[in-house]
């Protein structure tokens, strides 16, 4: 209980020192640069507060949820021998913590917002609910796929520079394609995928996965699943602007 306690007073200090910055520099640019006083200081103590407790919260969950889960059961799968379940979680993996994220969530709606006031699909509330969900979708079946590629580069050693390069020459090359209404969103779509829900189960499933296979290093091979599920949604997004530009 005591070692409890002494753990979460750490993680407690530590988001301290990570939030300290960002508070520095607002109180710095509030009050010696715009030299104007801090707009309803009490309820921004408590929201500092409630985000610092959040943010330490989180950090304990992730130690003792998320990526022992994710370890073990990349581990499972491995020893189990079965390629195809293996790569079947993988995809499962990509596509629910995707699904689920709630920055594209919140980046879906709004892109569908703006795209009924620019008349890419009509202006009702149906049809931008459909742009959203299937915007969703085609991103959480591209983090899918990317985590079954980078599951498969993980089993056969295959350097993760090459896979990334030829991506991105990829995206280059779509850009000068795709309707200028979906580029800004399909690259913003590569970055709302990486967070709060699927970072930490996708670094658990790589590093627990190249552990446990003989003659991969973690610290080599483990790592590079997150650069996976956020480039191919600019592919698959870009994608999806234009078939929705000629369906439409």
């Amino acid at each position: 209980m005591q070692t409890n306690i002494l753990r979460f007073l750490k993680l407690t200090l530590d988001s301290v020192r990570d939030l300290a910055p960002i508070i520095v520099v607002i109180g710095f640019f509030q009050l010696v640069v715009l030299q104007q006083p801090i707009p309803n200081l009490g309820e921004l103590v408590v929201g500092v507060i409630l985000v610092l407790l959040g943010l330490t919260l989180f950090i304990q969950g992730l130690e003792m949820g998320l990526f022992p889960v994710g370890e073990s059961m990349a581990n499972a799968f491995a020893h189990k021998g079965s390629l195809f379940w293996l790569l079947a979680f993988a995809f499962a993996l990509g596509f629910g913590t995707t699904a689920a994220e709630p920055a594209l969530i919140a980046v879906a709606a709004e892109a569908a917002t703006v795209a009924a006031a620019a008349g890419v699909v009509a202006d009702d509330q149906a049809a931008q609910d459909t742009y959203a969900f299937y915007l969703r979708f085609t991103v959480a079946i591209s983090v899918g796929i990317a985590l079954v590629v980078g599951v498969f580069r993980i089993l056969k050693g295959w350097p993760v520079h090459y896979l990334i390069i030829g991506g991105y020459v990829c995206v280059v090359i779509m850009t000068f394609f795709a309707p200028a209404d979906i580029i800004g969103i399909a690259y913003d779509s590569g970055g709302v995928t990486t967070s709060t829900i699927t970072v930490p189960l996708v670094t658990a499933l790589g590093v627990g996965l190249a552990q446990t296979i003989r003659g991969r290093n973690p610290m080599i091979d483990g790592f590079g699943l997150i650069a996976f599920a956020s480039l191919t949604p600019m592919i698959f997004v870009m994608a999806f602007g234009m078939i929705w530009n000629l369906v439409g």
